[in-house]
């Protein structure tokens, strides 16, 4: 099993930044990402990387979001720069151990995860 908890949400103005943090324990993941929902919307996929460092990133995010993962502490991180109103949602970490999701896991940003934290909060 993965367990997977979520910090560095906030409030936070237009154009500001923040990093969100997803703590990990148990079995290490193959293939993790960051997926956000917003009030009345449905889930949509931010970004992922792979246990080999390679990343995939939303266009919507692409140039202001960043992926990464720090094996040694177990922790996923997504750096956001240039805050948007449209970037105010629930954050939520995702992790899974099956190689046949690690093959795929940046060639898009399918929500199909074995493993979700609780969320985190980010208020733009």
């Amino acid at each position: 099993d993965v367990q997977l908890v979520e910090s560095g949400g906030g409030s936070v103005q237009a154009g500001g930044s923040l990093r969100l943090y997803c703590t990990a324990s148990g079995y290490s993941s193959l293939c993790m990402g960051w997926f956000r929902q917003a009030p009345g919307k449905e889930r949509e996929g931010v970004a992922a990387i792979r246990s080999d460092g390679m990343t995939n990133h939303a266009d919507s995010v692409k140039g202001r979001f960043t992926i990464s993962l720090d094996k040694a502490k177990n922790t996923l991180y997504l750096q956001m720069y240039s805050l948007k109103a449209v970037d105010s949602a629930k954050y939520y970490c995702a992790a899974d151990l099956r190689w046949s999701k690690w093959i795929r896991c940046t060639a898009g940003l399918a929500d199909d995860f074995g493993y979700w934290g609780q969320g985190t909060q980010v208020t733009v």
